[in-house]
């Protein structure tokens, strides 16, 4: 283990640099890795192993089959369907449409698992609507984007697998099960939020179904929701891996939407693949090349300098929580959350656990922190998707998502500080 301030001058520079001049975050880390690795005698060979080695993991192939399980999902008419089964639960109050919204995207989360996906199916068919009812159009695009960070939360979420497989030794079920409470307070936070505004701005209550419609909607739906329930009790049960479950989950979303809703046909698999390549190829070589990132990291000794700062402040977990979240939630807003989970869990994993903090729970803070960063300028891929859909500019939108900014962080401080919201359904089967 080494200290050389000119290599991490170079490696750290470098990878700001290329950041800010927009190279996509993947060729920024694996560039700014080569040159450093350059600088240091390190052969070629050693970092392209690392690119492979970090790839090359079994527990990663759990991430393909969510991904292709949401993207059939979305595409085959599942949020229409958890539109109507949010309406009849919560739709008749005051302001009915906003707190449908965030009730489609905590049932949408456990499927998609994705904030951007969330918003894009749900954005799609609810932010036109909301605004045909009279919804202010910033409105009804920042309850759309904050609601869909519940995706993060709720499982399955490929973003835990990730963090999973870098922290080492932490269980996905245990993840899966810790992100249940959080992802549900974090909707009953938003819906309480949007009920005052729809109070105040007089926004108009939802209408009333029968009950015939109602039991029709329900078992409708329940084909699409029965998507978590395989994958997160296959896999705290045992019954599955990970892996397994996700191959799993995958056949059977596939089974419903081509052979069971039949809203489009068997020759839109094409695209769903294209999709879901797409998005694979893109977080496969940021976890390639975050691991040759890291390990450079780590052997220029940056995360144990950066420990060593904190802890110079203070010892005291409340104080250092505190410290980690706000800078989680600093560099959050100009990079993309895959990659910081790949090089922040290494660098604030230990620092946590040092002062007694649960890796699960610090494992759902991170989530979280880094979920308000997709919703953050400048770089924010929810807000840029929310923006496009809500006819919103980016400016009019971050102004309007100040207030859910503020419910977000009381909910970050909640599950922070009071580890038995995260950890209490983990508790019951672990």
């Amino acid at each position: 283990m080494i200290t050389d301030p000119p290599a991490i001058a170079l490696l750290l520079g470098s990878f700001a640099l290329l950041m800010f001049f927009r190279v996509p975050i993947a060729f920024a880390l694996g560039v700014s890795s080569l040159a450093t690795a350059a600088y240091l005698g390190i052969p070629l060979s050693t970092i392209l192993q690392d690119i492979v080695g970090g790839i090359n993991v079994f527990v990663l192939l759990a991430i393909p089959f969510f991904i292709l399980a949401g993207e059939i999902m979305s595409q085959g008419g599942i949020a229409r369907r958890l539109v109507d089964l949010a309406s009849i639960m919560v739709g008749f109050v005051r302001g009915g449409l906003a707190m449908v919204n965030v009730l489609v995207s905590m049932f949408f989360g456990g499927i998609s698992g994705s904030s951007v996906g969330d918003t894009a199916s749900v954005g799609a068919v609810l932010i036109p609507m909301m605004k045909k009812e009279g919804y202010d159009a910033d409105f009804a695009t920042s309850i759309t984007i904050a609601s869909s960070v519940q995706g993060i939360l709720i499982p399955p979420s490929h973003n835990m697998v990730i963090y999973a497989l870098v922290a080492g030794g932490v269980s996905v079920g245990q993840l899966f099960l810790a992100g249940i409470v959080p992802g549900v307070l974090l909707g009953v936070a938003l819906m309480l939020f949007g009920y005052i505004v729809a109070v105040k701005r007089g926004y108009p209550r939802g209408s009333s179904i029968n009950k015939q419609a109602m039991l029709n909607i329900v078992r409708d739906s329940a084909l699409g929701l029965f998507t978590v329930v395989i994958v997160v009790f296959g896999v705290v049960l045992g019954v599955f891996t990970a892996t397994e479950a996700a191959a799993v989950a995958a056949i059977y979303a596939f089974i419903v939407t081509f052979f069971v809703y039949r809203e489009i046909p068997l020759s839109r698999m094409n695209s769903i693949l294209s999709n879901t390549l797409k998005t694979l190829s893109i977080v496969l070589i940021l976890i390639g090349t975050s691991r040759a990132f890291g390990v450079l990291l780590a052997r220029l000794r940056v995360p144990a300098v950066i420990a060593e700062a904190i802890l110079g402040i203070s010892e005291n977990a409340i104080v250092v929580m505190l410290i980690l979240n706000v800078i989680m939630l600093g560099i959050g807003t100009f990079m993309d959350m895959s990659s910081l989970i790949l090089i922040g869990t290494p660098i604030f994993l230990p620092i946590a656990v040092s002062v007694g903090v649960d890796p699960v729970h610090f494992g759902i803070v991170m989530m979280l922190n880094l979920g308000i960063g997709l919703l953050t300028p400048p770089v924010g891929g929810t807000l840029f998707v929310g923006s496009a859909i809500g006819g919103v500019s980016i400016e009019q939108l971050s102004k309007t998502m100040l207030p859910f900014y503020a419910v977000m962080i009381v909910v970050l401080a909640v599950i922070t500080y009071i580890p038995q919201v995260v950890l209490f359904v983990p508790s019951l089967f672990y």
